[in-house]
């Protein structure tokens, strides 16, 4: 490795590292778990998932994607330290995933249910950063009415919250998300040197300034503590182990446990897959990141999370894709951006403090705005139903039940619709008249499985006596043995209705009587 290609390293992961920082924060808050586990997370993803990763430019942190499951799975069972036992698992069924060769399940999820999984996902960031938002920073019994699963707690919420606004929390909350919002404008990327600074700090960095100016001119819209970033001083790496949360193997004893780790490690393992082979398109030198390798590397990351008190990782292709774009030459600048977070908590841990939680709220709100924008429901609406319903069901469970439910069911929807399409054409049919006879021309699709045996059944039922039915297989690649029956059984009694049948490329195999 050259010179000039680790400066480049050095570069993109204090680019990521800028642009993680608050969504590190942020997800923690919207999690339910102390901001401190966010930061754990950002360090293990970066250095420990990054050392083991094959990817060339991938980068793992705490992950938007399972905070629906997260928060679920602490009221579930009661407290982080037994959740993180979950976490544990999770990661040891990755890396079982991996050795297992099984970073091939990413290809099976049908996307209309991985939009709609992170289209509800959106629609919960939202629901759940509103009291931050605007300074109603409510325990995390409370902060769950604003989850999946709770509504008939929502409007109750929003009416102790229209009660508890903080006005000063609410001013700095709606100038971070028109700052995000304005970020992405020509103004904006058309400047040499305000394109390069990413949209998150900038909003974090004048939310901060904005504080300090009103506790020195505006003290009554000041920010209290409690709407405050909190952290632990940390004075030494010797001191760091005091503030680490460790799990509860007490919890090995609940079954909900080993649930809640499958979903996690599923849900975790889709959303990497997914990240790196997205990370991969954009590579402009096409690099193959080796999926089973990456498995096993968030695996680690996770058993690692889970052991220290740190929340699930997962490749994330936002980080991913500013790790590509600020120039990054290998995977050195992912354990760069890692490195940065022990540096900062280490370092830094006043500054961090001085953020409010109302500017991280409008992170995560823009966040959740663009994993559900309105654009994206039109253009899959215009995809057709087949597209459609498993999408909006998929939303629609989520929201009323849980992320496995949701997710379950919209491949379910998916799979009819997939059974209808090949109940529907597993041939073409001419059906002509000859000399006064019925001629009927059958020619299979590449590809004719048990599923379309409906289909067959009600075209030879609906054949007239007398016909001529002529079955080509010529373009068929593969016609399963259930099909082949079915053929070769009208074939041999269809001389009874007078009917001819002449078979082109087609084995014909020997009926097997259950009488």
């Amino acid at each position: 490795m050259n010179s000039k290609n680790i400066a480049a390293d050095l570069k993109a992961g204090l680019v990521v590292f800028l642009v993680a920082l608050p969504l590190c924060l942020g997800i923690a808050l919207a999690q339910g778990v102390p901001l401190f586990s966010g930061i754990i997370s950002g360090i293990v993803g970066g250095v420990i998932v990054g050392i083991i990763s094959g990817s060339r430019l991938s980068v793992s942190g705490p992950a938007a994607g399972l905070t629906s499951i997260i928060i679920a799975s602490i009221a579930t069972l009661g407290s982080l330290e037994l959740f993180l036992v979950s976490v544990c698992l999770a990661g040891l069924m990755q890396v079982i995933l991996g050795i297992s060769r099984a970073g091939f399940i990413g290809y099976y999820f049908p996307s209309a249910v991985i939009k709609g999984m992170l289209a509800a996902i959106g629609i919960i960031l939202i629901l759940k950063q509103i009291p931050h938002f605007f300074g109603y920073d409510v325990e995390a019994e409370g902060d769950e009415a604003f989850t999946a699963g709770s509504d008939s707690h929502i409007f109750e919420e929003f009416t102790k919250l229209s009660d508890n606004i903080g006005t000063g929390s609410t001013v700095i909350g709606i100038i971070s998300l028109v700052i995000l919002i304005i970020w992405k404008s020509k103004w904006i990327q058309n400047n040499p040197i305000l394109k390069h600074l990413p949209a998150a700090l900038v909003a974090v960095v004048i939310s901060v300034l904005m504080d300090l100016f009103f506790s020195l001119y505006m003290q009554q819209y000041e920010v209290k503590d409690e709407h405050l970033v909190v952290l632990p001083q940390i004075e030494s790496l010797s001191g760091l182990y005091g503030t680490l949360t460790f799990p509860d193997w007490t919890a090995l004893n609940n079954p909900k446990v080993y649930e809640i780790a499958f979903v996690i490690a599923l849900i975790a393992s889709l959303e990497s897959l997914l990240s790196l082979e997205a990370v991969d398109k954009l590579d402009p030198e096409n690099s193959i990141s080796p999926p089973n390798r990456e498995l096993i590397a968030q695996g680690i990351g996770n058993i690692v999370c889970g052991l220290i008190g740190g929340i699930p990782v997962t490749s994330v292709i936002v980080r991913s894709s500013v790790n590509l774009t600020s120039g990054a030459k290998s995977k050195l600048s992912a354990i760069v951006h890692g490195l940065f977070f022990l540096v900062a908590i280490l370092f830094l841990p006043k500054i961090l403090g001085m953020i409010p939680l109302s500017s991280l709220a409008a992170v995560l709100i823009y966040v959740g705005f663009n994993l559900t924008k309105p654009s994206m429901y039109i253009n899959i609406f215009k995809q057709g139903y087949d597209q459609f319903l498993p999408f909006i069901i998929t939303i629609v469970v989520m929201l009323s039940t849980d992320l496995l439910k949701g997710v379950i069911t919209g491949i379910f929807i998916s799979v009819i619709f997939i059974l209808r399409q090949n109940y529907r054409s597993p041939f073409k049919m001419i059906k002509d008249t000859i000399d006064g006879r019925v001629h009927v021309f059958i020619k299979l699709s590449q590809n004719v499985t048990f599923i379309n045996k409906g289909k067959f059944i009600d075209t030879f039922k609906n054949i007239p006596p007398g016909a001529y039915v002529n079955i080509d297989g010529g373009r068929a690649t593969f016609v399963d043995k259930d099909v082949l029956e079915l053929i070769s059984s009208f074939k041999q009694s269809a001389h009874i209705h007078g009917i001819d049948v002449v078979l082109e490329e087609i084995e014909e195999v020997k009926v097997i009587s259950h009488h």
